[in-house]
């Protein structure tokens, strides 16, 4: 099953155009970090500001260089069914271990909507779906008796990923769904929280950047070692909360442009970190070692 660290890989662009030796050596270093496995194509990695076929060239060469060392799940998810049922064909061809599938954003559909939504795209492929909720983004939430009812009806829809602040809405998604349905912290502050709850692991943004330490923290928990987990749960709050002081990713590209690992370059309408900020996340990438000697500068595209 798909347990642990599954780290949301940034996109890198350099000049408008992905990056894709920087995305292959992004890849490489989640693998010899010890992350349990990657996500293509999630909010982390920009999904609405790239095209159909960059997504799809996207999901295709992580496939390519992971070589079935680690799981990789597709994001797969958009606004548009269509849009989403080619690409979760696309990512089933290229052999991706499970998609990841976000509650439809813009539209705010209601609950029974998301409920035939999501079957329709479990049924149309024989790959494990996993459930993506994020309401901050999509402005609906998908509620836990829905999940419920999906994980009952729909066999190969596996789990969810819960990028929702309410607590109380994700003990109600442990209580109502089936026993083996696998929940994933999708907020970097809860992810200690929810695998305490017997969740499966987290798909958390900081882990772009500290992929060692965000692996270790499941396995930790998975030992039993609950000490050393919470101990490393408060040693992670610095920076789960420094990627967050603008929206996701420009943070993380920012911070991984000073580590000199990508060019920390965003598709419009984000912008780069302020002055403000950016001197904020150098200091706690200072506190945390991580600084390169020369930072890589944004060029403009």
């Amino acid at each position: 099953m798909l347990r642990g660290s599954l780290v949301p890989l940034v996109t890198p662009f350099r000049g408008g155009r992905i990056d894709e030796s920087r995305f292959d050596d992004l890849l490489e270093w989640q693998i010899a970090s010890g992350s349990h496995g990657v996500v293509i194509g999630g909010t982390t990695g920009e999904p609405a500001a790239l095209s159909l076929e960059e997504r799809e060239g996207l999901i295709a060469r992580a496939v390519h260089v992971a070589r079935k060392r680690v799981p990789v799940v597709a994001g797969t998810g958009t606004n548009n069914l269509d849009e989403t049922l080619r690409l979760t064909a696309g990512a089933h061809r290229a052999g991706v271990d499970a998609v990841l599938v976000v509650v439809p954003y813009y539209t705010r559909p209601s609950q029974e909507g998301l409920y035939r939504y999501f079957r329709t795209v479990a049924g149309a492929v024989d790959l494990p779906v996993i459930l993506y909720n994020i309401p901050g983004r999509t402005a609906v939430n998908l509620e836990a008796p829905t999940i419920a009812r999906l994980a009952r009806d729909v066999g190969n829809i596996i789990g969810v990923k819960e990028a929702n602040k309410d607590f109380e809405h994700i003990c109600r998604v442990f209580h109502l769904c089936p026993k083996g349905f696998l929940v994933y912290s999708g907020i970097e502050m809860l992810c200690f929280s929810l695998l305490a709850l017997g969740g499966a692991g987290h798909v958390s943004a900081t882990g772009n950047v500290l992929p060692a330490e965000v692996a270790r923290l499941y396995d930790l928990a998975a030992e039993g070692r609950w000490e050393e987990a919470r101990e490393l749960h408060d040693h992670l709050l610095p920076m789960n909360e420094v990627l967050f002081i603008d929206t996701n990713p420009v943070p993380a590209k920012t911070a991984l442009g000073m580590m000199g690992k990508i060019d920390p370059e965003v598709r419009p309408p984000l912008a780069p970190l302020s002055g403000e900020h950016t001197e904020r996340l150098r200091g706690v990438l200072a506190q945390y070692g991580l600084l390169s000697p020369a930072p890589a500068v944004a060029r403009q595209g």
